[in-house]
């Protein structure tokens, strides 16, 4: 991979996160998951925001998209936790927990 080609990759991949984080409904998301532990329910995050389903699984997709957040799914249940490897990746944990 030459640099240019390197740096337009970098490029894209900060354009989709600073796109994310420019919502405040995804900023409060990833303030809520900061301050747990561990994985967190779709639903319980939507009753969290008291958004419907389909308005906070807009959101979700555009996390998981931009790398910010992993989903995982069991049955009919998803959870979301952050994804650290794409925040310190890009420098950003300080800036999410500081939320």
């Amino acid at each position: 991979m030459t640099i240019e080609q390197y740096s337009n990759y970098n490029d894209e991949n900060l354009i989709k996160i600073f796109k994310a984080l420019a919502d405040p409904v995804r900023l409060n998301i990833l303030r809520i998951l900061s301050k747990r532990e561990s994985e967190l329910g779709c639903g319980e995050i939507g009753e969290l925001l008291d958004m419907s389903k389909s308005a906070v699984s807009y959101h979700f997709k555009t996390l998981r998209e931009a790398g910010l957040t992993i989903t995982r799914k069991a049955g009919q249940n998803k959870f979301v936790r952050l994804n650290h490897e794409t925040l310190e990746k890009y420098s950003l944990t300080n800036l999410i927990n500081n939320l």
